[in-house]
């Protein structure tokens, strides 16, 4: 992917179970727990492209969030900063080759951030 393509999308969930049942019947995804993110079931479309995770529903986490691949979390905080955003999560690990952040834009919309190569086996 390139910078700026939308990567991934996470969906806030509060039971798991009901919610591989959930899209597995509603879309065909999909849906399992790649070795190393056992408490992060992730799915992937029928195109086998398209993807994303279930990821535990919080109080700071109840809305579905897209992640925008950039060439550089810090440069895009940076950027978004300058034009009225706010960081909401700070650049965190994902893997030794990968991270992820969070902003939102000045409308108050929560963006993620992904940057590197994540592979999960």
């Amino acid at each position: 992917m390139a910078h700026g393509d939308i990567t991934h999308l996470d969906i806030p969930v509060a039971d798991f179970e009901r919610a591989k049942s959930f899209y597995n019947a509603v879309f065909g995804w999909t849906i399992a727990a790649p070795p190393g993110f056992e408490d992060y079931p992730m799915w992937q479309a029928p195109n086998e492209i398209s993807g994303g995770g279930l990821a535990p529903r919080s109080a700071d986490f109840s809305q579905p969030r897209s992640y925008v691949e950039v060439d550089s979390i810090d440069a895009a905080l940076e950027t978004a900063v300058a034009q009225g955003g706010t960081v909401t999560m700070e650049k965190s690990p994902i893997s030794e080759t990968s991270w992820w952040a969070a902003f939102t834009d000045p409308d108050g919309n929560v963006i993620g951030l992904y940057e590197g190569t994540t592979e999960t086996g």
